[in-house]
């Protein structure tokens, strides 16, 4: 899950580092929407961000509706991710 971060993020137009600190880019671009990944606690302008720790404990799918969770219980029709 991710939130919509309140922390301006900036982005170097020449080499694509991302970071809080302005100063620590030669071309810094201001990020104007940034999103903070609740599990890891990175920041990226894409919403759509899953860390690789999280992804690897998801080991199930709901065949109902599509979810993955990490266990079982958390799913109303779980099939294991194979």
């Amino acid at each position: 899950m991710t939130t919509k971060s309140k922390t301006t993020l900036y982005k170097c137009e020449s080499c694509g580092a991302v970071t809080t600190e302005k100063g620590h880019l030669c071309k810094p671009h201001e990020i104007k929407r940034a999103y903070t990944c609740d599990y890891c606690g990175a920041s990226a302008a894409n919403a759509r961000h899953l860390c690789k720790p999280k992804a690897a404990k998801l080991n199930y799918t709901c065949e109902a509706c599509g979810r993955v969770a990490v266990h079982k219980e958390d799913l109303c029709k779980p099939a294991e991710i194979k």
